[in-house]
């Protein structure tokens, strides 16, 4: 899978949900719809949820989106379990 599309994908998908956070889920589904229209099983999103989680904490590490527990930033190594994903705040050092 291309990466970069795939970076590109997420951070134009946060930006279009900002302030609110995205769910990974929501994401993959979104991706899914995205680049392969014609692919109508319930499931087939699920193949790029991996993707999108290693492709966020990576962007995480990097800064450029922020991965959420809860509620609250949490640093990429943390994140486990259910998380949402949201661009970095303005406020954010």
């Amino acid at each position: 899978m291309n990466t970069t599309l795939l970076e590109d994908f997420l951070l134009n998908h946060l930006r279009a949900q900002a302030p609110v956070s995205a769910d990974p889920v929501q994401v993959a589904r979104a991706f899914q719809a995205a680049t392969d229209p014609d692919n109508r099983a319930p499931e087939a999103w699920h193949r790029h949820l991996s993707a999108i989680r290693r492709t966020a904490l990576r962007l995480a590490e990097d800064g450029r989106v922020e991965v959420l527990r809860k509620g609250k930033p949490v640093p990429a190594a943390e994140a486990r379990g259910v998380i949402r994903l949201r661009l970095p705040s303005e406020s954010a050092p």
